[in-house]
């Protein structure tokens, strides 16, 4: 089955070529730096390193605690941060600056993979959530170089994905790879994906264990003055297309019975900025882009986040967060940024990227679903108008969130005796 996977990806190498060539319509970085895809790009490190692969922005913030303990634990050691996107580059950039090694991840092909391991000699990998890439994986077992999948999910459905190359992944999975699994119900199915039980672990989510900035929340009120002093604010944070139509329909309900009431929408890819400038535009709202650096006025209805970075500002700012992806079949996206801030929040029915965080949510009482414009637009509205409710709400939220710390610390005490091995390229 493997040899099936690694000819299957050699022959779509020209399909590769052509997405990232496809996503550079939108986004030029997307054709830059495409030799680090082939593990090529970096001069080889003078000494092992460990290696932490986040595939974009949110995995790149989930990964911020894990990453600033790695440098400050082992200060010696090189750390390598490997990203997909370019939105997940910047990111590491704003992060971490030149305290880590940033590199495209290597696409899943044996040169490819070897070219990488040869330079940044890692040895200790950590992969956050789940990406199972079989050659990667392969790579390390033939290697010795430990793996740990950290803050690890398989959703229902991609155990289903997954099910009809079982064989192909339960060799993967059998190289000496470390689950630290977000729940039980996670650990269960890597289980049944061919995890091995005595290195399967449910340590929790390190996504709980993320610090806000210390003066995030006066950050927030000055930006609320300077934009929308006196009026009733919310959130639309990481939509996706076909989902702004429906906030932006839930918004017109609001501003009937809220007519000074400013939407904040924060689209998720920077690629689509401008699309949903001009669909807020056609549709007859005034909008302002954060990009023009001009303030909001009180005819201002839309206000575009086109910013990077500044999502938990926005939030702070705001009465109400609905989080984005979860109107659409995305999957959803973080929860707990708005909850650690006390806002109450709101989500769509798909949830399945994190369907623990937001299971717990919603069991406490500090998450609402609403499937569609009409349901959104009633939530907001009601929420707006009890500052009781929203208190309360909010106080829920930041419970669930400072009841669930702890997952780091667990997560260091299960990686400290593989980064003391001497496994690992030399």
């Amino acid at each position: 089955m493997r040899f099936i996977y690694v000819i299957l990806g050699y022959l779509l190498i020209p399909v590769l070529l052509g997405h990232l060539l496809w996503r550079s319509r939108t986004n030029p970085e997307y054709r830059q730096r495409i030799s680090e895809r082939f593990g090529r790009g970096h001069a080889r490190l003078p000494q092992p390193s460990i290696w932490v692969h986040a595939v974009s922005v949110g995995e790149i913030q989930a990964a911020a605690a894990l990453v600033r303990a790695l440098l400050e634990l082992y200060p010696t050691q090189p750390v390598v941060l490997t990203t997909v996107t370019p939105t997940g580059a910047q990111r590491a950039r704003e992060l971490f600056g030149d305290a880590v090694v940033h590199s495209y991840a290597p696409f899943d092909l044996v040169g490819a993979v070897r070219k990488f391991f040869d330079w940044s000699r890692p040895k200790l990998l950590i992969v956050l959530e789940t990406e199972l890439w079989p050659n990667l994986y392969h790579e390390c077992g033939r290697r010795d170089v430990p793996l740990v999948l950290a803050s690890a999910r398989v959703s229902p459905k991609s155990v289903n994905r997954y099910r009809w190359m079982l064989s192909l992944f339960r060799q993967t999975l059998s190289h000496g790879i470390v689950i630290a699994a977000q729940s039980e119900a996670d650990a269960k199915r890597f289980l049944a994906l061919g995890a091995d039980p005595q290195r399967t672990n449910v340590t929790g989510n390190i996504k709980f264990d993320f610090n806000l900035p210390a003066d995030i929340e006066i950050d927030g009120a000055q930006f609320r003055q300077s934009h929308a002093p006196d009026r009733p604010v919310w959130i639309a944070a990481s939509t996706h297309a076909s989902e702004e139509e429906i906030v932006l329909a839930a918004h017109r309900q609001v501003l009937d019975a809220f007519p000074n009431a400013l939407l904040l929408m924060v689209p998720r890819h920077p690629e689509r900025f401008q699309t949903v400038t001009s669909l807020t535009v056609k549709q007859g709202f005034s909008a302002v882009r954060r990009s023009t650096g001009d303030d909001c006025t009180m005819d201002t209805e839309v206000f575009i986040g086109d910013s990077m970075g500044e999502l938990p500002v926005f939030y702070a700012a705001a009465d109400i967060a609905f989080v984005g992806g979860s109107l659409v079949q995305v999957g959803g996206h973080n929860l707990l940024e708005p909850a650690a801030l006390g806002k109450p929040v709101l989500t769509g029915p798909y949830t399945y990227n994190a369907e623990d965080i937001a299971r717990l949510l919603q069991d406490a009482g500090a998450a609402r679903i609403v499937t569609d414009a009409d349901e959104l637009g009633e939530a907001v509205i009601n929420l707006l108008g009890d500052a009781g409710e929203r208190l309360r709400l909010g106080t829920l939220g930041r419970g669930v969130v400072d009841s669930n710390r702890g997952a780091l610390d667990r997560l260091l005490t299960l990686i400290a005796p593989l980064v003391d091995q001497n496994a690992g390229a030399e």
